[in-house]
């Protein structure tokens, strides 16, 4: 192999390629520098306003455990027997703090819960057979058990989010429009999220099925070396996260860097456990039991990790919800667009209020269900 380089580079014709390869090679080089230069430029511009504060959600912190001993952070926020709790749940490679700005805007509406799923943010490691929907929703059951055992009751779900809060409504049907006044669907799916995110033929998904548990095991062993590929806080890093989370809203800078060190802070062997129950799922069928309460659904049009075709499916399965579909918004719409997420999660509350008496604080709600049940109970002894 040596020889035969070495005589096509010392050939006329050896020339005419080296050449043209170095030639090619260094318009590349350049439009990688001027992209690293654009991309910096990007990073360093000063944010045109103050941007509201991002960071932790800063609320009461808590652990609850889940059923195979993992502990999942939770903290709260507002006042515990406020009429309503608005329970968020966060997606895939981020954790709790990416609904800061929702707990900031929507701090009137009542109490707020936010807990960080298994094996991202502050909760702790998983098996990798224990990283899929199901589990997820369970850890959603016991949150929900043991954070709010009481009263009404709003979710929130973002992404992987909304996939565990479906398959909350597949295991526990009886807790929609019982516990659960009211559902908030942002940029999720519920189906075939293989062939929007990689494009993959219907006659190939089940071979895509096939493959993603080997891919999975073999992020997991090279993780080493694909974390010093990421690039961590880099600027290619950074870029990526920009072109794949958002869509063309002018975004300041430091919402995009908010939103790379969450992604960056998920390890490349979490990534790879939970790619195959996210292309997996099928959830479609549960959302039928969200009919009964008031749901939205929100999506940007340029989200290209679950596209628009998804949350319009979702919609059709439920026909009184409402859709909004954000002009020029991506996939991390609660960041990238808060006022419009706000206002969809304002009008949700105010369909819940409406439907639904909130009137009266949970711990009202928990004192009169006491004595309605002791009057309940005494009558019964009367009649005995």
């Amino acid at each position: 192999m040596v020889r035969a380089v070495g005589a096509i580079v010392g050939s006329r014709a050896g020339r005419t390629v080296t050449g043209s390869v170095g030639v090619v090679g260094a318009a590349l080089a350049a439009g990688l520098v001027a992209e690293r230069r654009a991309i910096r430029r990007r990073r360093e511009t000063p944010d045109v306003a103050p941007a509201a504060r991002l960071g932790p959600i800063g609320g009461r912190p808590g652990t609850v455990i889940a059923a195979d001993g993992v502990p999942l952070f939770v903290e709260e926020t507002g006042p515990p027997d406020a009429a309503l709790t608005i329970l968020f749940v966060h997606g895939f490679c981020v954790r709790s703090d990416c609904w800061v700005l929702q707990q900031q805007a929507l701090s009137d509406l009542g109490r707020m819960v936010f807990f960080d799923q298994r094996a991202h943010g502050r909760s702790g490691p998983s098996e990798a057979g224990r990283c899929t929907i199901d589990v997820l929703a369970d850890d959603l059951y016991r949150v929900l058990r043991e954070r709010v055992p009481s009263g009404p009751v709003l979710l929130v779900g973002h992404s992987m989010g909304g996939m565990s809060v479906l398959g909350l409504a597949d295991a526990h049907p009886e807790l929609f429009g019982d516990r659960i006044l009211g559902v908030a669907l942002v940029s999720t799916s519920a189906s075939e999220l293989a062939r929007a995110a990689l494009g993959v033929p219907a006659l190939l998904t089940g071979a895509v099925r096939r493959v993603l548990p080997g891919v999975a095991v073999g992020m997991r062993h090279a993780s080493g070396a694909l974390e010093r590929l990421r690039g961590r806080g880099g600027d290619m890093s950074w870029e990526i996260t920009r072109r794949i989370g958002f869509g063309g809203t002018e975004l300041a800078p430091s919402i995009v860097t908010f939103l790379e060190a969450m992604v960056s802070d998920t390890p490349v062997e979490v990534i790879g456990a939970f790619l195959p129950t996210l292309l997996d799922n099928d959830r479609l069928d549960a959302a039928g039991h969200l009919a009964a309460i008031p749901t939205v659904i929100v999506v940007g049009d340029q989200d290209v990790v679950t596209p628009i075709g998804h949350s319009r499916a979702i919609a059709e399965a439920l026909p009184d919800a409402e859709l909004v579909v954000v002009p020029g918004a991506g996939h991390a719409i609660m960041l990238e667009r808060p006022d419009v997420v706000n206002a969809a999660l304002r009008r949700l509350v105010v369909r819940v209020r409406a439907e639904f008496d909130l009137t009266r604080s949970a711990a009202q709600i928990q004192t009169q269900a006491q004595e309605a049940t002791a009057a309940a109970l005494d009558a019964d002894d009367t009649a005995a």
